[in-house]
């Protein structure tokens, strides 16, 4: 078993409300020199050993990622214990 990470945000290009509505939260709060925040999603998922990189790369891309707007990065986890409980 084995923890993967797929993190996906939005592209550069593509404006990104609630990233804007984070900074002016901040700076609202008494929080200065934010310039910039970028707000996207992590899944965290669970795989046994016969789900291979290939498949990893597929199922963001077709599921977990709208690529018009969007990239990903898929990471597997390194666990000392293997997978977690």
């Amino acid at each position: 078993m084995a923890r993967v990470v797929v993190d996906v945000m939005p592209k550069a290009e593509i404006l990104d409300p609630q990233g804007q509505a984070i900074v002016g939260a901040l700076g609202r709060l008494g929080f200065s020199g934010i310039v910039d925040v970028r707000q996207g999603k992590r899944f965290e998922l669970e795989v046994d050993d016969s789900v291979d990189d290939a498949d990893l790369e597929r199922i963001a891309e077709e599921l977990l990622a709208n690529t018009v707007i969007e990239n990903f990065a898929v990471t597997r986890v390194p666990d000392a214990q293997g997978a977690r409980s």
